[in-house]
């Protein structure tokens, strides 16, 4: 006899902040019959992942953290990559989640059956079906590999900062670091202390704000531990007091008035050469690219040991890294801080809808869903930090936790109705796609005001962002709108209902 597959009522894969969130409000709503599949060894997501030196959370990790499990035990206003770890493990210890995590199990294929309406989900260790799938592996977990001639070839030591060699000695030695952007702005002022030399690849400069990273004190400890309802309004005073930072930048005009005199300002009294802080001065508004914040980036990219070098890249010939202008670089390492495949996830190749389409074929013209969290023709697919979810201006836990909302209301309504699938109509999702793009027009993120950034897809479609106040997506993801979705009964027919109220 062949071996009986487990069936699920939900399944969950990765566990960062997404998938261990969809844990514990399951677990808080009573539901058992789940699991939570991971590709690596422990839990952690891209806070597992990311273990290059200086690596730190830029938002106050009041708001960096589940609402429901608030933690007193923050020792700085920005918590380090090992504390925000450690605060995830404690949340799988708090809430009991260890009998639901299934370590080392890659999703290989997640197919949809119409017949029986459940996921097959095959993954590098069994199989398993389910009613309901919740993807949770975010957008930052692949690693972009630019595409440089050579680098393949390249004679000495390579990495992604996501992927960090801590076996190799960068002391003394000739370090090249591409890109500029939120990892790099954290460990190049750490590798810059020991490197015999550094030359820092810049194709665009960044706008750095400053980062006021105090530690907590005994004080404010005591308050945080002992005083009902503190920490919940410290998280909510951060929470919308980030929404006045959309607004600002709803509006280029609007940023470069305010978030960009702000950034000036830290860039001018860090870079007293002229020439210099014109070449660190970036050339878009403030907020089209990701904004960032460092107290140490300006000092270190300063020292005599860090090269500048913005030319470009032409290829890499041996070891060594041949600029656009012919000049050759002999390196010991290449670092790359090149970010992520933000718009084009692997995992959208291994997910196959109700027509047998997969994902990333449903995404050819660019990354498109509903509330971030449907995408229509993959009924009872829930995906965490979809399309259009990524902020740029306040906290990614916020989008989750709203997330979280609208899949634990489906999943009730579900079963209070006795359904077996939803699926988002057609045109509920071009409407909510057109809203977002009116939404997005005239904003510093908008591709038509002429940002180009990572949040853009091939399309040219800015397909990453939220570009209004999250407090409208919590409002919109509060419950489910079951109007706005095909269902179907538990009957085990393939009969769609025609709306929410047909039997």
């Amino acid at each position: 006899m062949g071996q009986t597959i487990r069936h699920l009522r939900v399944a969950v894969i990765g566990t960062g902040f997404s998938g261990l969130g969809m844990a514990i409000r399951l677990k808080q709503e009573g539901e058992d019959d789940f699991l939570v599949f991971e590709r690596a060894a422990a839990i952690g997501g891209t806070w597992r992942d990311n273990t290059y030196p200086g690596c730190a959370c830029d938002v106050m990790a009041l708001l960096y953290s589940y609402s429901f499990a608030p933690s007193a035990e923050w020792r700085t206003t920005f918590a380090t990559q090992t504390e925000v770890l450690d605060y995830l493990r404690n949340c799988v210890e708090k809430f009991e989640l260890t009998p639901h995590l299934r370590f080392e199990h890659e999703l290989i294929d997640a197919r949809w059956d119409r017949l029986t309406r459940r996921w097959h989900i095959e993954t590098s260790q069994g199989e398993y079906t389910a009613q309901v799938l919740v993807a949770g592996s975010g957008y930052l977990s692949d690693p972009a590999i630019p595409d440089v001639p050579g680098l393949d070839s390249f004679t000495g030591e390579v990495f992604h900062s996501s992927n960090w060699n801590h076996d190799y000695p960068l002391a003394g030695k000739r370090v090249a670091v591409i890109g500029t952007g939120a990892s790099a702005i954290q460990f190049v002022p750490e590798i810059q202390k020991v490197a015999g030399r550094l030359d820092l690849y810049q194709r665009t400069a960044p706008w750095v704000g400053p980062k006021p990273n105090l530690e907590i004190s005994p004080a404010e400890l005591r308050r945080r531990r002992g005083v009902p309802g503190y920490q919940k309004f410290r998280r909510g005073f951060n929470m919308w007091g980030r929404e006045i930072v959309a607004f600002l930048m709803s509006a280029p005009a609007r940023a470069d008035k305010t978030i960009r005199g702000m950034a000036e300002k830290n860039l001018a009294k860090q870079v007293t050469d002229p020439a210099l802080r014109a070449r660190l001065t970036p050339d878009y508004s403030v907020g089209c690219k990701r904004l960032l914040f460092s107290d140490t980036w300006y000092p270190a990219i300063q020292q005599p040991n860090v090269d500048i070098v913005t030319d470009g890249i032409a290829k890499v010939a041996g070891g060594a890294i041949v600029g656009s202008d012919g000049t050759e670089r002999e390196v010991d390492a290449i670092i790359l801080g090149t970010g992520f495949r933000a718009t084009d996830r692997p995992i959208a190749r291994r997910i196959r809808g109700a027509d047998g389409v997969k994902l990333s074929e449903a995404w050819s013209d660019g990354m498109a869903g509903y509330r971030g969290t449907t995408v229509t023709g993959f009924p009872n697919l829930f995906l965490m930090l979809g399309p259009n979810t990524t902020l740029g201006h306040s906290s990614q836990t916020v989008m989750i936790e709203a997330q979280l909302a609208y899949v634990i209301d489906a999943l009730a309504q579900m079963k209070d109705r006795g359904l077996a699938s939803v699926e988002v109509r057609p045109e509920a999702q071009r409407e909510y796609n057109t809203w977002l793009d009116g939404v997005m027009d005239g904003t510093v993120w908008s591709p038509a005001g002429g940002c180009t950034n990572w949040y853009t897809d091939a399309s040219g479609r800015n397909s990453s962002i939220f570009p209004t106040y999250t407090w409208r997506f919590r409002r919109n993801t509060r419950r489910f709108d079951l109007a706005s979705y095909q269902i179907a009964a538990s009957t085990g027919t393939e009969r769609l209902l025609e709306n929410a109220g047909g039997h």
